[in-house]
């Protein structure tokens, strides 16, 4: 066996350079096995050989792409000098018996499966080529991750290569290896899922998750102290710089250390300045933010407020004088009025000039912050309660900060952005995505009070030049049925999550707006983003061949440093990830449990592995496909029948348009308890042409099973809707049990 390929005269330069420019960390080393073995890694950049051969304590011999050979004199170079296998469509059979001997010698041989460097950051379709190669040669396979080299100049992120300012140096960069998988059993599928849990182990490892987020919010808005952070519309135009941002919150952050005992604070404001600024100053603190939902009923925000001990709220006393029925605290403040106690503008010029004349590195220390917070809380959100009492999602520093990390990752949300937040704070998203994530990227954020106020957003997308929205389908319909092109040609990227984008929605944006709507997926425990499609890479160079951000119809691929399985969810017994099962979710951005309820924390996790609800599979391209709730099925005669997609059907062919003026939801079907089957199907619906006798005609004829059909039609005046967009799960289950 060769102790390496090159000679050593340009080997020992060459590893010593590499170790100058790379801090590579490498785990389970241990796991490669001592014969030959056919390695498989994701491709992030054209330095992912470099580091894969200094993470490994064997010579590899890798198999590279013959179009680069012909593509620069260098390439050919490289190739003689490290014994490069090339590969190309008309000479795959000559590559794979090449490889096969160099495995029969009891070499180590990389293959990158993905076929082309990523332009996305995230795993790509996997060419099945690797799958005879490790049979013929009868060795395993071992996966292998490596994270740490997207956004360095040799990667495509900002869809740019080479022309990007450098990292910090030594660039760090940890790599994984998996488990060796027997090569009767490697399949592209689970490579797809090693490579995906090696990606979460190996994003986890980040040293910044560790961090305090107040204190890298703080330096970060301290770096552009003249950049306009938040154009605020709530009631006139104004304007919020990264200066006047922290300075403000951290006058008032002074003032609630001395005023407030409580581990955690109550906000009760809608997107805008205010709202930013006062969960900076309650972190800043040292208290937690709880930003509470005030359309919820009642009962649900008692319960919120008995639950977290909260005795102050910050509000505005219009909403106070506007919510009547919210059970507003004997300590209830108004911004402006606390704002002024804590010293109002004697207060917050001082911290304003240090922005300007101090290092960045100083304001956390002169605030008395740390530079730790790792799995310490750092906000407090109150599930929607669509399906039950509200439960506390404990977020942590390294939850929000791993979330956010992962979003920069994709060039969905570049710090050029010019980001439309109209989504409440009370919204995992609105508090992750248009709060904590422009605060620690840069982009700009345009606010808006309400997601239903739809003149007010288009004025705001067409005065602002918003580039980006992120919004629930059931927020964008209205908006896109008022708008005409015109209104919306700064739009470069839509959004859409929190429930699933209707077909005839994406194609309204499509044709009428030329947009494509991506659409995400995530929820409150994950802090929240999953997974989202971003626009298709451009092609560059390399193959030339074009790669996909997005699939229609799925809620895209997971983010970096996020693992998934699926599961049979009646045995819970592991499901091949391209089979339809439960998802169960891992990741630096995934939720420890809930507050004070150790009982429902335990039923969220299997074996450290937070469970969705979620009924879903990946196809082969790696695109995530959500199926349906878990709490949205019924099983009936031992058969289990999803109700989202009767949904879809009874739409398509009972109904001439999806939504008429005015409304949310046309339909939605439930289960209620039945003494011959288990259950029965309700349908609920708004408009009168729904009849039994049209639902059973038409959904017979288009050949959908006889025990999908709901004998029960109700109609009502409307279907209850959360404050979030969503379907309020309990509501319409007790109008579909009444008479």
């Amino acid at each position: 066996m060769r102790a390496q390929y090159a000679p050593w005269y340009i080997a020992t330069p060459l590893r010593w350079l590499a170790h100058c420019l790379y801090r590579v960390h490498s785990l389970h080393v241990v796991r490669l096995p001592a014969g030959g073995a056919l390695l498989l890694a994701n491709h992030l950049s054209y330095v992912d050989v470099v580091v894969l051969q200094l993470a490994c304590p064997r010579p590899i011999r890798f198999v590279g792409h013959e179009n680069l050979m012909a593509a620069h004199w260098l390439f050919r170079l490289v190739f003689r000098l490290t014994g490069t296998i090339p590969v190309s469509r008309n000479n795959a059979l000559g590559a794979t018996r090449s490889v096969v001997d160099c495995l029969g010698r009891g070499e180590y041989v990389l293959v990158f499966p993905e076929g082309a460097i990523s332009r996305t950051g995230q795993v790509m379709q996997l060419e099945r080529g690797f799958e005879l190669m490790a049979r013929l040669a009868g060795v395993p396979v071992v996966p292998v991750y490596h994270d740490g080299l997207w956004g360095s100049v040799f990667s495509f992120s900002g869809n740019a290569y080479v022309f990007k300012s450098p990292r910090l140096m030594p660039t760090p960069v940890t790599v994984v290896w998996g488990e060796p998988i027997p090569s009767r059993q490697a399949d592209t599928a689970t490579v797809r899922a090693a490579l995906l849990e090696l990606g979460a182990e190996a994003f986890s490892a980040h040293p910044q998750l560790r961090r305090h987020l107040a204190t890298e919010v703080i330096r970060a808005l301290a770096k552009r102290p003249g950049r306009i952070e938040i154009i605020d519309r709530t009631y006139t135009r104004r304007k919020v710089s990264a200066a006047g941002l922290l300075a403000t919150a951290a006058a008032l952050s002074r003032h609630l250390r001395r005023t407030v005992r409580e581990k955690r604070i109550g906000i009760v404001l809608p997107p805008g300045g205010a709202a930013t600024i006062a969960n900076l100053a309650v972190l800043c603190a040292g208290k937690i933010p709880v930003n509470l939902n005030f359309t919820t009923s009642r009962p649900a925000l008692e319960a919120s407020l008995r639950i977290a001990d909260i005795h102050t709220i910050l509000t505005a006393d219009t909403l106070r004088t506007k919510i009547r029925e919210f059970p507003w605290t004997e300590d209830t403040r108004d911004f402006s009025a606390t704002l002024d106690a804590a010293g109002g503008k004697r207060a917050v010029l001082p911290w304003f000039i240090a922005t300007w004349l101090l290092p960045n590195q100083c304001l956390p220390f002169l605030l008395g912050l740390p530079s730790t917070g790792g799995d310490t809380e750092a906000g407090l959100l109150f599930t929607s309660g669509s399906s039950g009492e509200p439960k506390g999602v404990v977020l942590t520093h390294r939850n929000l900060i791993g979330n956010c990390r992962q979003i920069s990752s994709l060039a969905i949300l570049p710090d050029t952005a010019v980001m439309l937040g109209c989504l409440p704070p009370f919204h995992s998203f609105g508090f992750t995505v248009t709060i904590w994530y422009p605060l620690l990227r840069g982009c700009r954020v345009v606010t808006v009070p309400s997601a239903l106020e739809s003149r007010r957003i288009l004025d705001a997308i067409r005065e602002e030049a918003c580039t980006v929205w992120v919004a629930a389908p059931t927020f964008v319909r209205p908006v896109l049925n008022k708008a005409q092109r015109r209104d919306l040609r700064t739009l470069e990227v839509l959004v859409s999550g929190a429930e699933k984008l209707p077909e005839d929605l994406a194609a309204l944006a499509r044709e009428k707006f030329h947009l494509e709507i991506m659409q995400g997926y995530g929820s409150t425990e994950t802090s929240p983003v999953v997974s989202v499609n971003q626009p298709d890479p451009p092609v560059t160079t390399g193959t030339g061949e074009a790669q996909r951000g997005q699939c229609p119809g799925s809620v895209g691929r997971m983010l970096p440093g996020m693992a998934a399985r699926l599961l049979d969810p009646v045995t819970l017994a592991p499901l091949p990830i391209t089979a339809s099962g439960l998802v169960v979710m891992r990741g630096a951005n995934v939720f420890n449990g809930y507050l004070l309820d150790p009982e429902r924390s335990a039923q969220a996790f299997h074996e450290g592995w937070f469970i969705t609800g979620d009924f879903g599979r990946f196809d082969e391209a790696g695109f995530l496909w959500i199926e349906g709730r878990l709490s949205r099925f019924s099983k009936i005669g031992g058969e289990m029948v999803p109700h989202g997609t009767i949904e879809e059907k009874l739409i398509e062919l009972c109904l001439a348009s999806v939504t008429a003026e005015g409304e949310t939801y046309p339909v939605f079907i439930t289960g209620v308890p039945d003494a011959h089957k288990g259950e029965a199907l309700v349908l609920l619906t708004v408009r009168a042409e729904l009849t039994a006798e049209l639902i059973r005609e038409k959904l017979a004829a288009a050949g959908v099973p006889n025990l999908w059909i709901p004998r029960i039609v109700k109609k009502v005046e409307t279907i209850p809707v959360l404050g979030t967009g969503k379907i309020d799960l309990k509501a319409a289950r007790v109008l579909a049990a009444g008479p």
